[in-house]
């Protein structure tokens, strides 16, 4: 996900994004914890997802 992209959106779009992106968070935290997540660097991923749009969400306002 690109900053760019999120620019374009509204910010009751953002804020869903938001949610959903600190849910699969919580999600992969727990798998990682009972060692079910094989892919560890999509934590990274959605950690990054999580910043750019908090980032776009304080600019706009």
């Amino acid at each position: 996900m690109k900053a760019s992209e999120l620019q374009g959106k509204g910010t009751d779009d953002l804020r869903k994004e938001l949610e959903s992106l600190l849910k699969a968070q919580f999600s992969m935290r727990m798998q990682k914890a009972t060692q079910q997540l094989t892919n560890t660097s999509q934590l990274r991923k959605v950690r990054r997802d999580i910043a750019r749009v908090r980032t776009v969400l304080a600019t706009k306002a």
